[in-house]
């Protein structure tokens, strides 16, 4: 299936330095769509009690992904945020979810759903908040070669929506 996407870019699949290609293309296939091979409910199902309610933020969760519409690369970061309802998850199971879902072809805001839809159906928090700025190879590469265009996505669920001091307190601490 390589050797033909080869061909039908117009090159050679015999020229010296094309050999290895479609084998070297598969094998990085199995880890660019990964996420395909795991549940990230997964990595949130280990919890640990905590008291009352607090805000849980973990920043610049860097993810690479793949668009569903060109399988070109797009690549950023993930802002993720849940207000514990006297139940947390590690730091990093938090990073482990957005690397799961990215690691599939994807829409950035689809990618940003799923990583919202998924810590409130499994932590069960007073409020979720997920922002997700990517660059998308599509955009830069061909089409209109935005070479600056950064696409940013949100899901605000809860205590983000219906209260003005967690929202505030949430947009404050995000990264520029």
């Amino acid at each position: 299936m390589v050797a033909m996407q080869i061909k039908a870019i117009g090159d050679d699949v015999l020229r010296p330095g094309i050999g290895e290609t479609p084998a070297r293309v598969v094998k990085s296939w199995k880890e660019l769509y990964s996420g395909y091979n795991e549940n990230p409910a997964d990595h949130l199902r280990k919890r640990f009690p905590i008291e009352g309610s607090q805000m849980v933020t973990l920043n610049d969760i860097e993810f690479f992904s793949m668009c569903e519409h060109h399988m070109l690369p797009f690549f950023g970061r993930a802002d993720v945020t849940y207000i514990a309802n006297e139940q947390a998850c590690g730091l990093s199971k938090l990073a482990r979810v957005v690397e799961a879902y990215a690691r599939r072809m994807q829409m950035q805001e689809n990618l940003t759903k799923q990583i919202a839809d998924l810590i409130e159906s499994e932590l069960n928090p007073l409020g979720v908040a997920v922002r997700v700025r990517g660059v998308h190879m599509c955009m830069r590469a061909r089409g209109v070669r935005s070479s600056s265009a950064e696409m940013t996505t949100t899901q605000l669920r809860g205590a983000f929506l219906d209260n003005d001091s967690a929202r505030s307190e949430w947009l404050a601490n995000l990264p520029k």
